[in-house]
């Protein structure tokens, strides 16, 4: 398998995996009317799909470990399990990002929800793995703790009219970040120790723990939605365009793509994983970039607003320019 040799490729499949996870929501707003459970069972089928893709591309050639398909033949029960569960719970830290973007828009969902999985991801995986400097790393955290505080100040400005909605928005936003924060530390105990597996097989496992548990919480979902909206059914799935499957199968592929890439980056040694969730997670800044001025879930915002955005860019830049430099200075 293929693994980045210089902190310069590295840093590059970590971007790429902050474009990834911040980008593939922006299926969903191709698919208007389109309910988030209907969406979710493509989306978890193209998980699958990039993982396969990586798998038999970049996870068979390469100088490091075993290519792809040996490495799930000689891959071990225990990692394997924390693959599971780790999938698992992103899975359902995952359903209820994609019910708070239906309800607050991608604009507040990712940096309010993705922020906090930030901070609990990145201190849960530096205790398990401690790499890079610790005065930069969670100083940058810091600064994206303020830049979450200044988001939801704008979102609360914009939804003054509504409080309810506010309040739901903002209560999945917590719930889904505490939780995604929670899966980033397993799957690293599964790449680590004697048994590892490697970052492309690894994946696999995580990808089954999605599905296994997407079916019977989504299935749940459609019956009792949180998202206030009405019941739905298969009927709506099976009637839904072409190209709405397509673009769920698309979403759940750019986010494994991301995935991919940002666990191979927390296996070079002087990265680490804290390191590597912590820019991925940088996908906030995107997705916000993308609510903001690509669907324009601000519209005529107030000064007040404009000013609690500005801010929101200026300590979320700042907080990860300090995550990003942390592996290059000594502690």
């Amino acid at each position: 398998m293929y693994l980045p040799e210089t902190y310069f490729l590295a840093l590059s499949f970590m971007i790429c995996s902050m474009l990834c996870w911040g980008s593939w929501a922006n299926t969903m707003k191709l698919c208007p009317g389109y309910r988030f459970q209907l969406y979710y069972w493509d989306y978890v089928v193209g998980i699958f799909a990039g993982v396969a893709m990586w798998g038999l591309s970049l996870g068979s050639f390469g100088s490091t470990g075993l290519p792809f398909l040996q490495g799930l033949s000689a891959a071990h029960f225990h990692p394997v399990l924390d693959a599971i569960v780790s999938g698992a719970l992103f899975n359902l830290a995952n359903i209820l990002l994609v019910a708070a973007i239906e309800v607050a828009g991608m604009a507040v969902a990712f940096p309010v929800g993705i922020g906090l999985a930030l901070i609990t991801g990145a201190v849960g995986s530096y205790i398990f793995s401690p790499q890079g400097n610790p005065w930069l790393l969670f100083g940058g955290i810091a600064l994206v703790i303020t830049a979450i505080l200044c988001d939801s100040l704008a979102y609360r400005e914009r939804e003054s009219a509504s409080r309810k909605g506010n309040r739901r928005g903002i209560a999945l936003c917590l719930i889904s970040g505490a939780l995604m924060g929670s899966f980033y530390p397993l799957i690293s105990r599964a790449m680590s120790g004697p048994e590892a597996l490697g970052p492309y097989v690894a994946a696999l496992p995580f990808a089954a723990g999605v599905a296994l548990c997407a079916l019977p919480v989504n299935a749940f979902l459609m019956r009792y939605p949180i998202d206030g909206g009405e019941r739905t059914s298969m009927q709506g799935y099976r009637r839904a365009p072409a190209r709405w499957h397509i673009a769920g199968i698309f979403g759940g592929a750019i986010w494994a793509s991301g995935a991919i890439l940002n666990f191979a980056a927390s296996r070079v040694h002087f990265v680490g994983p804290a390191i590597s969730y912590s820019i991925g997670q940088g996908a906030t800044m995107v997705s916000s970039s993308w609510g903001i001025f690509i669907w324009h879930e601000f519209r005529s915002p107030t000064p007040r607003t404009r000013m609690m955005l500005f801010w929101m860019y200026v300590c979320f830049l700042a907080g990860l320019t300090a995550i990003a430099i942390a592996p290059l200075v000594r502690p």
